[in-house]
């Protein structure tokens, strides 16, 4: 089982289970990979928008949470969306006893790496949102794990806070499946939202902050080009941070 790391990259992978300054440090003895066009470790590909989607309403903000994967890439393409307000990285789908990284890496909590997103109706809707999600933060084909990461806690779920967002979304998963846009079945749950519990400092605006970590330039970098290339209409070149006072040194 792998955590946010590339199967490829065992010198790298090793240094995370001694903990994340442990990886950092071994990090920085090895040649920094970087983005440089090549293809992305998942593929991108382009959902057609939602035939249906949540009414902006009065709502200043409104809320999604959503699990693709190890949430470093998920956060980091959202962080550069327009309209969205703040990213978290954390865990959903399990207890607030359990909602720590050690933890839940051990994929027996029920919790999944998850992102929650503020965003501004009036500027993104959360169907758009969900077009973003299919076409470049997750592989919705990938049962239980997303690229080099195995187990329940890197699932592909939508957690709906309300009836409206649950009726999009699956309506949304239906339109694709029906559209054959994908190479395999979907196969992301929709389920009632469960809770939301914020991950570690460290973890937060992890991409922002080391665009040359291995893992990230090669899994996640691409991803990030892939929004600001299929939606350059929303992609916004300074990200929106979590911690927006937190320094990567």
């Amino acid at each position: 089982m792998t955590n946010c790391q590339s199967a490829s990259e065992q010198p790298v992978r090793k240094a995370r289970r001694l903990g994340f300054a442990g990886a950092l440090l071994l990090g920085a003895l090895l040649t920094p990979v970087a983005y440089s066009g090549a293809a992305a470790a998942e593929p991108i590909v382009f959902a057609p928008a939602p035939a249906v989607d949540v009414p902006a309403g009065n709502d200043a903000t409104q809320t999604a949470v959503l699990s693709g994967g190890c949430f470093w890439g998920v956060q980091g393409v959202y962080e550069h969306v327009k309209g969205v307000k703040k990213v978290w990285a954390g865990y959903a789908g399990g207890s607030a006893s359990t909602a720590q990284y050690e933890t839940v890496s051990t994929g027996t909590t029920g919790h999944a790496e998850s992102v929650k997103i503020i965003f501004d109706p009036q500027q993104i809707s959360y169907g758009k949102i969900l077009q973003i999600f299919f076409s470049v933060a997750t592989n919705p084909t990938e049962l239980n794990y997303q690229g080099p990461d195995e187990g329940t806690q890197y699932r592909s779920e939508i957690w709906a806070l309300n009836p409206d967002q649950a009726r999009v979304a699956k309506a949304y998963i239906a339109q694709l499946t029906a559209a054959h846009r994908f190479s395999a079945p979907i196969v992301t749950r929709v389920d009632p939202y469960m809770g939301f519990y914020p991950a570690e400092d460290y973890h937060q605006d992890f991409l922002v902050h080391y665009p040359d970590y291995p893992y990230i330039a090669y899994n996640d970098i691409p991803k990030v080009e892939g929004l600001k290339s299929l939606f350059p209409a929303v992609y916004s070149d300074t990200p929106v941070l979590a911690l927006p006072g937190k320094s990567s040194s």
